[in-house]
């Protein structure tokens, strides 16, 4: 008697020999499995992301260091508050700089963690790196540059101001904290660029296998 009916599926057939570079199949009744580049696909955006982010802040204070803040030495004080005003006004109210400098943080961290559970450690050790840096970078700006632009804010219109002392905060304190923001940001930019190296040595030697 034939044990196999015709018409009826036999699930007791014996599966084909596994070939290594053979793509993931799905069994009957089972999810087809993710395939590896969809799987590889948030650490690598996530990097990405954390880099682009932290180098447009390196970038916005590096442009403050150049020329934004020498060019406005050469003016007069009045000329210095109103134009520092207008600056701090457009910066402020931007969704743009708000979202991009606080979510490098956020996007930094997470790549971090994301990093060190796919056991890349040597690529989270360098991500790491940049949050911390970059961690200060914000600790800075909180303690020292935001209160001293709300000291310029509350000064008031520059035309009827006769008190002009924080214009030398601004040339000593506020310039210099900013040259170490931007150190910061560039410290934690070539970390990420480190990472992102190991990360696609790593990435193409588990491809390979």
């Amino acid at each position: 008697m034939n044990p196999n009916p015709a018409g009826s599926p036999n699930q007791y057939q014996q599966q084909p020999p596994y070939q290594p570079n053979q793509a993931p199949q799905a069994y009957p009744g089972q999810p087809a499995p993710a395939a590896a580049g969809e799987r590889g696909k948030f650490p690598t955006v996530v990097l990405l992301v954390s880099t682009v982010l932290i180098g447009l802040m390196a970038g916005l204070f590096f442009a403050f260091d150049v020329s934004v803040m020498p060019g406005l030495a050469k003016a007069d004080d009045r000329t210095y508050v109103t134009a520092m005003q207008n600056f701090n006004s457009v910066i402020d109210g931007s969704p743009v700089f708000g979202m991009a400098f606080m979510l490098a943080l956020v996007a930094v961290v997470v790549s971090a963690i994301v990093e060190f559970r796919k056991g890349r450690r040597n690529v989270a050790i360098w991500v790491a790196a940049a949050a911390v840096a970059y961690f200060v970078v914000l600790l800075i700006t909180f303690s020292v540059n935001i209160p001293l632009n709300n000291e310029l804010k509350d000064a008031g219109d520059a035309a009827k101001m006769t008190d002009f002392s924080i214009v030398e905060k601004f040339k000593t304190t506020w310039v210099s904290t900013n040259i170490v923001r931007t150190l910061l940001c560039t410290v934690a930019l070539t970390a990420l660029s480190r990472a992102l190296i190991l990360f696609g040595r790593a990435t193409r030697s588990t491809t390979t296998r």
